[in-house]
């Protein structure tokens, strides 16, 4: 029997309470899904994201669940950083995780679908998901649109400094300030953001090339009702978060964080989130499998392209594909299936072709973007765990944005 309903037989308080919230006589026998978002108007990383939860809900409905819409938003590291309010950025990661357990136990549910886009967010999410281990999968918000000229956030410190050294106008100041973040979305580069939606699908917890998705478009719309979906089955086939996250999960999110030139915010999350779902992941392990990876992706900020380039270029699927070899591709999925029976599904499908024709009007090819395993941006990930005096627990850089001139040490 699942728990939803065990509890009301525990619980005879439980269906009037539900009818009186909105739910129907029908709808208190159904499998009942969590559908858990950071929405607010936090920061466009979050803004749009009820538009998700809508679609979420409906492949629910129609898969013959039922959701229940749960909000704990949070806050944005970009306005807070360099302010008073940074202190609050970790401990944030915490709170979420706490009340996401709370929403997922205090009256159970079956399933859940988890949707979020940002820096603090999506990992205590990912946390939430291995602590409450339900059938579970992951919804990211997408990528906001770049701006003029492929303008992008990351760039905005820059133009500030310019400003200040009287190199360019106020006026253009303003200018980039007010088309830097045109849409809803996660900031179009790799930052912490980018890397934890790519870090969701690389450990099985989203559907294939979901990653990474224009945030206005009708693709994530129908990724998110799939998802809703995919996660009744997953009920019905008691399929759970760590019956699909495992180590192999962790080693392939690794490579793939290498490949991508992933933030290194990952040394602060990955850690935190295996250790919910029983597992541990070390710097030491980090840096091992950064040494002998390739790094592939030509994207911001150490790169050349935005970030919804990526998934132009065949998202995470198509980095797997490069790096297959190195890969756990018997590792299980949200699909029911593996990473490697994925990748065939898609290639069968046509997906590659299909992403890549949309990079066409930028006159860019995959290998503008992805390059090719053999001829990798480098062939030593993308950072290294340091250790001598000034850290002799460790310290992590991201050797691809340091100029080679500074590789020095005594």
């Amino acid at each position: 029997m699942l728990k939803s309903q065990e509890v009301r037989k525990i619980s005879p308080e439980m269906d009037p309470l539900r009818l009186g919230a909105g739910w129907s006589i029908d709808d208190l026998s159904k499998p009942q899904i969590l559908i858990e978002s950071t929405f607010g108007d936090s920061h466009p990383g979050s803004s749009g994201l009820n538009a998700l939860v809508d679609r979420v809900r409906a492949g629910i409905a129609d898969e013959g669940g039922f959701g229940a819409r749960y909000f704990c938003t949070d806050m944005c590291d970009g306005e807070s950083q360099g302010t008073p309010g940074g202190d609050y950025s970790l401990p944030s990661r915490e709170f979420i995780c706490d009340m996401i357990e709370i929403h997922a136990q205090a009256t159970p549910f079956d399933g859940g679908v988890f949707i979020a886009s940002c820096d603090k967010g999506l990992p205590a999410h990912l946390m939430a998901i291995g602590r409450v281990n339900i059938p579970s999968i992951v919804v990211t918000g997408g990528v906001m649109d770049a701006g003029p000229d492929l303008l992008t956030l990351e760039q905005i410190g820059k133009y500030s400094a310019q400003c200040r050294r009287g190199e360019i106008a106020p006026g253009q100041l303003e200018y980039y300030k007010h088309h830097a973040c045109p849409s809803c979305g996660a900031c179009s580069f790799m930052g912490t953001a980018c890397t934890m939606q790519v870090t969701a699908e690389a450990l099985g917890l989203m559907l294939p090339g979901t990653a990474l998705l224009p945030a206005t478009g009708s693709e994530i719309l129908e990724a998110a009702y799939q998802s809703g979906r995919q996660a009744v089955r997953l009920v019905k086939s008691g399929i759970c978060a760590r019956d699909i996250v495992t180590a192999d999960s962790f080693e392939n999110a690794i490579l793939v964080h290498a490949a991508v030139s992933g933030s290194t915010n990952a040394l602060l999350h990955y850690p935190a989130i295996a250790r919910e779902f029983g597992l541990e992941v070390t710097a030491d392990q980090f840096d091992a499998l950064h040494r002998k990876a390739r790094y592939l992706a030509n994207i911001r900020p150490a790169g050349e392209w935005p970030a919804q380039f990526l998934h132009y270029a065949g998202g995470v699927p198509a980095i797997m594909e490069e790096i297959a070899d190195q890969l756990h591709l018997d590792a299980m999925t949200v699909t029911g299936k593996t990473v490697g029976e994925n990748l065939e599904d898609l290639r069968a499908g046509g997906y590659f072709e299909k992403c890549e024709s949309q990079l066409k009007k930028w006159h860019v090819s995959r290998n503008g973007v992805i390059k090719p395993h053999d001829h990798p941006i480098d062939a030593n990930g993308s950072i290294a765990i340091l250790k001598g005096n000034l850290a002799p627990d460790g310290a992590v850089v991201k050797h691809t944005v340091v100029p080679k001139r500074m590789w020095h040490a005594v």
